[in-house]
């Protein structure tokens, strides 16, 4: 596995926190991150820094955004706002390291949250 700065990815999700008004994510405690090698059938993955982790590195809260290059790259436009807004959504509103599962991060609130990016754009 080899991992990369994915620093346009990255502009991309400053973007998306910001036109969706997801104000609950500092962006500056995201990193957004092409992995390459990867085995996974995944397209993206969300990392958090969890609790015990923080307290022992005496900081706040970082969540990396792994975009896995084999499958990312080659999606449309369109697939990898969705994907990158997916993985943003798995950040929840206490921003505390924890995760929301797939119950919350559904295609249905995806597009939803596509919809009103797309709208924010015009």
């Amino acid at each position: 596995m080899r991992y990369e700065p994915a620093l346009d990815i990255e502009e991309k999700a400053r973007e998306i926190v910001e036109k969706l008004k997801l104000l609950h994510i500092d962006t500056d405690n995201i990193a957004c991150i092409r992995s390459f090698g990867s085995s996974s059938r995944a397209i993206a993955r969300c990392h958090a820094l969890g609790k015990v982790m923080q307290k022992a590195m005496k900081r706040k809260a970082f969540y990396a955004l792994e975009f896995i290059s084999e499958r990312f790259d080659k999606m449309s436009e369109e697939d990898k706002i969705k994907t990158i807004i997916h993985e943003l959504l798995h950040i929840p509103k206490s921003f505390g390291g924890g995760f929301k599962h797939h119950d919350y991060v559904t295609e249905k609130t995806v597009n939803k949250f596509y919809k009103k990016f797309i709208e924010n754009e015009s």
